[in-house]
């Protein structure tokens, strides 16, 4: 084929190429408008849309929470409402957005920046390890709690402060999951307040932990323990600290991780 054969033809299939993006959306608008995508395929595969409930898989879980989110952001539904061919925005928020999920659309933008890369991640943590399926048992694992008027107080104030911005929701990243007593954080949409760290323990395995007392928002507590904790955080790419300036974990120094603590008795 000659060199103007073939000239003849690239410009035949330039009419078939796609368009260039001219004036492109905010970034915070495109990684939204991906997550939603993500629903999106999740309710085509599986012929219905993400539910809640601790029986259901963290990936159906997370697009439940995320979905939720979008409905009750106006921003948010008038960006994707022309894309929303599945009717998924038509439904009520399963989960009423209070003062504890207060975010804008950068913020959501940020957290859906995970939902994004889903492909990445069905790949990376589709099969779980063992240390992965029991954190999420134990997870799972919570009972009422009892004293939960007393700790209700905290999650009154911490929902005010992150209102007022006086306390920042940043996102967990890897290396930086040190847990204290005191700590405040988001976990598959639910705050939860680390309400005591207990003395290092010896596992099975021979690594260095601790028990965690756990307090959420929902009126649950849990005994986890601290390494449990921090998988938990890395299966939900959407976990969040609530950090308070006048604690310092703004700058995540002097806290715990499980490694930190002497293992001599």
């Amino acid at each position: 084929m000659s060199n103007s054969d073939l000239d003849e033809l690239a410009a035949e299939l330039a009419e078939f190429a796609p368009a260039e993006k001219k004036n492109g959306r905010p970034a915070s608008e495109e990684r939204v408008i991906a997550g939603f995508e993500e629903i999106q395929r999740f309710t085509e595969k599986h012929g219905r849309a993400p539910q809640h409930g601790e029986d259901r898989d963290i990936f159906e879980r997370l697009y439940a929470v995320r979905l939720d989110r979008l409905r009750a952001l106006p921003d948010c539904r008038a960006l994707l409402e022309p894309l929303d061919h599945q009717g998924l925005l038509a439904g009520a928020p399963t989960v009423t957005a209070s003062a504890n999920d207060a975010i804008d659309i950068d913020d959501l933008a940020a957290e859906l920046a995970g939902v994004a890369e889903a492909d990445d991640i069905t790949v990376l943590r589709h099969v779980r390890t063992s240390a992965d399926k029991r954190a999420a048992e134990e997870i799972a694992d919570r009972k009422p709690c009892e004293e939960f008027e007393a700790f209700k107080p905290l999650f009154e104030r911490v929902a005010t402060e992150v209102k007022t911005g006086l306390r920042q929701s940043q996102s967990i990243e890897a290396g930086r999951r040190a847990i204290e007593a005191g700590d405040f954080f988001v976990l598959d949409g639910i705050t939860l307040y680390v309400a005591e760290v207990g003395e290092p323990l010896k596992t099975t395995a021979g690594e260095v932990d601790r028990r965690l007392r756990l307090i959420f928002s929902n009126g649950t507590e849990s005994n986890l323990l601290l390494r449990s904790l921090q998988r938990a955080f890395y299966n939900d790419p959407a976990a969040r600290r609530l950090a308070s300036p006048e604690s310092g974990q703004l700058s995540f120094g002097g806290e715990l991780e499980a490694d930190d603590v002497e293992s001599g008795t």
